[in-house]
Formats: structure tokens, sequence, C-alpha cells
């Protein structure tokens, strides 16, 4: 059974952060970091893995990303990287 991986990454050098999910948590964390040429997380490296939540099915993990991106979501975000 494939395994889907919700996350938060940050950057502190630029303070922002971005939430993606993925069923390939190690690899997706390489392309923000390393291999990505063009997008957002290009322009903000280096980025850190500050959260992560583990779904079974895709559906969870796209559910939990957009919840990530309500209001109340960022604010949990907020939090989470204020405690830092």
């Amino acid at each position: 059974m494939e395994e889907f991986v919700v996350y938060i990454l940050f950057s502190e050098k630029f303070n922002k952060n971005y939430t993606g999910f993925t069923s390939n948590l190690i690899e997706r964390f390489k392309s923000h970091n390393l291999l990505a040429a063009k997008g957002y997380t290009v322009k903000y490296r280096p980025w850190e893995v500050v959260y992560v939540e583990f779904f079974n099915s895709k559906n969870e993990a796209i559910k939990r990303e957009k919840y990530f991106k309500t209001g109340i979501g960022r604010e949990f975000i907020k939090e989470l990287i204020e405690s830092l």
C-alpha cells in the first residue's frame, strides 16, 4: 500500500513556509532544495522540513493539505513556526 505525506517546509533565511503532499518525501525534499530549476520553492532555498503527517490515501492527504492552506491551517503553521 502506498503512503502519502503532507509536509510543511520552512525557509528561515526568508521566513517563508510551503505546504505540499507527496508519496516520496525524500525525493520531493531533494527537488525543493536541489533539483528544481523553477517555481516558488526555488526562490526561497534552503528549506527544512518542520512538520509531517502520514496518510493511507491520496484523497486524505489532499484534504489535509487544503486544510493547511485555509485561515485556520495557516494559523496552525504560524504557531508551529513560532515555536521552533
